[in-house]
């Protein structure tokens, strides 16, 4: 009996250093992770987003307040507010993997928000070139934020952040549905309207 007693203890014990092995493991595992090079780009490209979707904000207000119909116009006010909910959305994919939420300089959203202002100045006002093209303008900033999101999540998923992956790919979605909403609008009647225009027609 005591033997047995003995070899059940023995076991009970193994189990416990198992846990703690493992425990420990999983922490080095994290630690590791942290310190990689892919975790760096990772949280590069989240910072990255992260400013890109604050100075989108703002833009998507400018596109909205120069569009010229009321189709348009809705369509940039729904995606400014969905905007604001994609800042949420990262703050909690932040959270999720440990860090801190920071800006870092997006070039690239720079670039196309400027391109959205430059047609604002070279277009007329109230016309529907002005909307065709704001509408190719806002399509470049869908794209790109289609292709840093879809990059994002499989990084995500690749290091274990299952949650943040499902939070990135929601984001991904609602990229891809606003994309094919511009397009919907444009070819509804803004591009036929906009080839009937003349240069002195204001």
């Amino acid at each position: 009996m005591a033997t047995k007693t003995a070899t059940k203890a023995d076991k009970k014990e193994t189990t416990n250093e198992l846990t703690t092995a493992e425990t420990k493991q999983a922490t080095q595992t994290k630690k590791e992770m942290e310190d990689s090079l892919l975790h760096q780009f990772f949280l590069d490209g989240l910072k990255d987003m992260y400013y890109a979707e604050h100075a989108l904000v703002s833009a998507l207000q400018n596109m909205e307040d120069a569009a010229t119909t009321e189709e348009l116009k809705e369509a940039f006010e729904d995606h400014r507010l969905q905007t604001q909910k994609h800042i949420l959305r990262l703050d909690k994919v932040f959270k999720l993997i440990g860090e801190k939420p920071e800006q870092k300089t997006c070039k690239a959203m720079d670039g196309l928000i400027a391109e959205g202002e430059e047609i604002i100045k070279s277009t007329p006002e109230g016309t529907m070139t002005r909307d065709a093209a704001l509408i190719i303008a806002a399509q470049k900033v869908e794209h790109y934020e289609i292709a840093s999101y879809g990059g994002l999540a499989q990084l995500a998923v690749t290091m274990k952040h299952h949650k943040a992956a499902d939070l990135l790919e929601k984001t991904l979605e609602e990229e891809e549905e606003t994309d094919l909403d511009l397009t919907d609008i444009a070819e509804s009647f803004i591009n036929f309207e906009a080839e009937k225009e003349k240069e002195d027609d204001e």
